[in-house]
Order: C-alpha cells, then structure tokens, then sequence
C-alpha cells in the first residue's frame, strides 16, 4: 500500500495543471489626472482634498461644495462619472445656486456689480490684480505699501519683509576692509 500510495502522488505530480482563467471583465478607466474648473487634479487623492487644490477653494468650501452636490466627500476622484464631475463644476463656479452661504464666498459685495460672488482660478487672480491696481491709482495707503514693496498688513519693516531679494544688511568683511584701510591712512 505504501509504494501505490507514492507512484499515485507522482502521477498527480507529473500531469500538468490546468490555470483557471477568470474571465476579465473591463476594468473602469482609472484617471490618475481629472480635470476640474479648468485645473488638473490628482485622481487618487479624496474628493474633498482634492477640491482644495483649486486656486480660490479652501477645505470649507470643498465641504460644502460637496454636501451641496449630494457627493462623499471621501472617495476618490478618479471614481466620479463625467456628469457628476459636470455638476461638481457647475457648484464650483455658481455655489448660489447650490444653497451655500454666502459667508463661504471670498468676494462679498463686489465693488463693480454689488453681488456676492465666488471667483475661481484665473478670475481670482485678474480680480485680485485689478484690487491692487485700484489701490495704487486711488493712492491709498495701501496702494503705496504695493507700489513701494512694503508690507500692506502691518507687519513690522526692520527685519523680516526683506526676502523678496531686496538685501540691506552690512557684512562684516567690508567693515573690516574699510577700518583697515583708514589706520594704514594714519
């Protein structure tokens, strides 16, 4: 029994083995990149954190863009379908319309139409430029402060505003140069 039982396991051995192939179903197109509000954004990361990376949309208002449009706020990006990426943007460019408080928005009563408005990306910062340029031309302090380089909001001068490259300071090489040249003088 022993010698029949060890010539069955090589045979078992010696037969190949058949693989058994799954069927492969198409995998859903991972994006790795997905573009929203004109800005690419890392698929991987949660929808919420992803959302910040926007220019003019901070972790708050990512929140409430995403309860708004109805979305968790944790899963990933890449998993949105095209018309709920369509619908996130419509929230991220009219978030009025989607019932978000006001008081999330970074530009309240605008200067030339008097509305509250959300400004994102590009428009954020052509509207931010037009605010300094604005400043400037009406000479206020402020606008001094930009036209000069000077820090606008109170910080103090005599140190640490200077990093901009704008170098003030002695060295101590040329001092020892000059103190040394006036004794050879004398």
């Amino acid at each position: 029994m022993g010698i029949s039982k060890v010539k069955e396991e090589e045979e078992k051995e010696e037969k190949p083995k058949k693989v058994e192939r799954k069927e492969e179903k198409p995998a859903k197109s991972i994006k790795s990149v997905v573009r929203v509000a004109n800005t690419d954004l890392d698929g991987e990361k949660r929808l919420d954190y992803a959302l910040v990376g926007i220019k003019g949309i901070g972790f708050t208002m990512a929140k409430a863009i995403c309860r708004a449009v109805g979305l968790n706020p944790k899963v990933k990006l890449s998993s949105l379908s095209e018309s709920e990426i369509q619908k996130l943007e419509d929230a991220i460019f009219n978030p009025s319309k989607y019932g978000i408080p006001s008081f999330l928005f970074n530009r309240r009563r605008d200067l030339e139409t008097g509305k509250d408005l959300h400004l994102v990306g590009s428009d954020l910062e052509i509207a931010k430029k037009f605010d300094i340029e604005r400043y400037i031309t009406l000479k206020t302090y402020r606008g001094w402060r930009h036209m000069l380089g000077q820090p606008v909001r109170g910080q103090s001068t005599r140190s640490h505003f200077r990093e901009r490259g704008k170098v003030v300071g002695v060295s101590k090489k040329k001092i020892q140069i000059k103190s040394e040249k006036k004794e050879e003088k004398k």
